[in-house]
C-alpha cells in the first residue's frame, strides 16, 4: 500500500498562473535522514495514550522517540511509559522527559518502534549493527505489536545480503567462539570479525551495554533456512544472541522517494 509522504519538511505547492508556460516542477529529493524521519513519524501515529512502549535505538528510532516526546509535551499523548532498548535511548528519553520503566515492572509491551539494518520480503530483519541487539530482542519479543521503520535502502533479497549479521558473545575466549561461528557458515563463505570501536584491526574492542563483545558475520552467499541458522548459533556456548529477528515484525514502514509503503505480516 503506497501513500503520499507526510508533509513534515515545510514544502508546499506553488500555483502557476493560468496560461503561463512553465517547465514541470522538479521532484523533491529527500536525504536518507529525511526518509527515516518520515517513516518514524508515520509509526508514531500508531501510538495511543496509556501505552507501554518499547523505545528503539539508532538513527531512525531516534526520530520516533523525539516525536513521542513532542506529542507528550503537547498533551496529545498521555500516560505513556517507555522501555528503552539501550543506554543511549535511555539517556535520550530521560532528557526529553519520557516516563520510563522496564520489563520487570511491565512484562507485556503494547507497541515497540525500532529501525532495522536489513528487511527481507518476509519481514525478517537484521538488527544490531548499532550494538543493542540483545536488549532490543528482549523488549521487542515481549511486544503485542512491533513496528519497524526503515528507508528503502534497507530492503534486501535475503538476510545477510548487504553487511554484517551481528552476534553478541561473552568476552571469555571470544576468539574460540568467533572461530566456531565462522565454521558454522563455511558453506556461505562466512568471514567472522570481532567488532572494534573504529572498525580497524587495532581498534579498541566494542563493548555492549551488557558488557559483552560482538562478532560480525559477513556472508558471500545466502545462509539458507534462517531458523536452522538461528538454532545453530544459539547452541554455541559463548554465543549470547544474534541479530536475526525472525517472525517478529508485525508491520514494516518503508519511506522512499515516491512515498511510504506499509507492509503488514
Amino acid at each position: 500500500m503506497a501513500i503520499p509522504c507526510p508533509s513534515i519538511f515545510g514544502s508546499e505547492m506553488v500555483p502557476i498562473e493560468s496560461g503561463a508556460m512553465s517547465p514541470p516542477p522538479s521532484p523533491l529529493i529527500l536525504t536518507q535522514d529525511e526518509l527515516k524521519k518520515i517513516a518514524a513519524y508515520k509509526a508514531v501515529e500508531f501510538v495511543q495514550s496509556g501505552m507501554v512502549l518499547g523505545l528503539g535505538t539508532g538513527s531512525t528510532a531516534k526520530h520516533a522517540v523525539d516525536r513521542i516526546a513532542d506529542l507528550l509535551h503537547q498533551g496529545k499523548l498521555k500516560n505513556i511509559i517507555g522501555i528503552p532498548t539501550s543506554k543511549k535511548t535511555h539517556q535520550q528519553a530521560v532528557s526529553l522527559g519520557i516516563p520510563l520503566s522496564d520489563l520487570d515492572s511491565h512484562p507485556i509491551v503494547d507497541l515497540a518502534i525500532d529501525g532495522a539494518d536489513e528487511v527481507d520480503s518476509n519481514l525478517n530483519l537484521v538488527k544490531g549493527r548499532g550494538g543493542s541487539l540483545l536488549r532490543e530482542k528482549m523488549i521487542e519479543s515481549a511486544c503485542k505489536k512491533f513496528i519497524v521503520i526503515v528507508d528503502e535502502s534497507k530492503l534486501v533479497p535475503h538476510v545477510g545480503a548487504c553487511g554484517a549479521m551481528p552476534v553478541e558473545v561473552v568476552p571469555f575466549c571470544w576468539k574460540f567462539t568467533q572461530d566456531k561461528l565462522q565454521s558454522l557458515f563455511d558453506y556461505a563463505g562466512c568471514v567472522a570479525k570481532l567488532r572494534s570501536n573504529n572498525g580497524g584491526e587495532d581498534g579498541e574492542i566494542f563493548v555492549t551495554d551488557n558488557g559483552n563483545y560482538i562478532v560480525d558475520l559477513f556472508f558471500k552467499k545466502d545462509v539458507g533456512d534462517l531458523k536452522i541458522a538461528s538454532d545453530a548459533i544459539l547452541r554455541l556456548a559463548g554465543a549470547v544472541e544474534h541479530g536475526m529477528f525472525l517472525d517478529m515484525a508485525t508491520t514494516v514502514i518503508v519511506a522512499g522517494e515516491l512515498g511510504i509503503t506499509i507492509k503488514n505480516k
